[in-house]
């Protein structure tokens, strides 16, 4: 590869919007509100915001495995925000999440709101309020807390490196695909070996680092992020694989990644989640054939 760069920097960086590419019209070097725009709030203890993200999904799968375990305090309302349409710099978003980022969470279940941002640490809320899918013994609840805040870390090389430059960067450029490509591949490999010797991240018990990490690497796994598999030669990975399998063949996991979901097919879209019963009702598929049976597809 040729080492020469047509490009040098000048002395004080200058926002120039045009050189934004796919989401230029959501980036910007500030935070804060752009508009003013409260928040709906629904009838249920937990109020989410947010969209069908790997980030997203985290959160929806967390509260549907809750749900299925019988915890009626996990009922939520999942609002759809419209990243893409700058919703997330609204006023009343910004208030639950300063970082304009989702998922937001609103904890309206005691006598004052509790607003949780960033989806590690909405993940931990969640488990510890309830109890579950954060192991008891030391030494196995410091191993899941390690392997969420790898994924914490690892994850922006594999979104915002590999995935910006490979798949929505407005040029191909060898440079950043190639050292990206390489990171996302020692995070599969890392992966890879951890899961030789477990069933799952932590231990041979599910926990909340696996709904963590596999929003975003059970995808990549199974060649559907990015369009990359073949370029990641991503079959290598026998163990990711088994794994990925494994976890998307959960009941609550097919429900999760349904919420807030705009794409793909009709029957696995459930723009909004207010009701249980709006997975039987309320995908794209009933309300564009509302003559159409109960069962949905998951």
């Amino acid at each position: 590869m040729n080492g020469t760069s047509s490009y040098t920097p000048p002395p004080i960086w200058e926002w120039d919007q045009k050189n934004g590419g796919k989401f230029a019209n959501i980036n910007r070097p500030t935070a804060g509100a752009t508009h003013e725009k409260e928040l709906p709030v629904g009838r249920h203890p937990l109020q989410l915001y947010s969209s069908a993200t790997p980030n997203g999904v985290k959160v929806t799968v967390m509260l549907e495995e809750l749900l299925a375990l019988g915890h009626k305090g996990a009922e939520y309302d999942a609002w759809r925000i419209k990243i893409n349409d700058g919703e997330q710099f609204g006023s009343g978003f910004v208030a639950v999440n300063p970082n304009s980022k989702i998922p937001a969470l609103m904890d309206r279940s005691g006598p004052t709101a509790i607003r949780v941002f960033e989806s590690g640490a909405i993940l931990l809320y969640l488990s510890e309020k309830f109890g579950e899918f954060l192991p008891a013994k030391k030494e196995t609840r410091a191993e899941c807390l390690s392997w969420l805040f790898w994924q914490m870390g690892a994850a922006p090389f594999l979104g915002g490196g590999f995935g910006h430059f490979y798949a929505y960067a407005p040029a191909k450029f060898e440079y950043p695909i190639d050292r990206y490509a390489m990171e996302v591949k020692r995070q599969l490999d890392v992966l890879n070996q951890r899961l030789a010797q477990t069933s799952y991240l932590a231990s041979d018990e599910y926990t909340l680092a696996d709904i963590a990490v596999w929003p975003w690497y059970g995808p990549l796994v199974n060649g559907k992020l990015y369009n990359a598999g073949e370029f990641l030669q991503v079959q290598e990975y026998t163990h990711v694989k088994r794994w990925s399998d494994a976890i998307a063949a959960r009941p609550a996991v097919k429900r999760g990644r349904m919420v807030n979901r705009t794409w793909g097919p009709p029957e696995e879209q459930l723009h909004e989640r207010h009701d249980a019963s709006d997975f039987e009702t309320k995908t794209q598929d009933k309300i564009a054939n509302p003559s159409t049976g109960a069962g949905v597809n998951i």
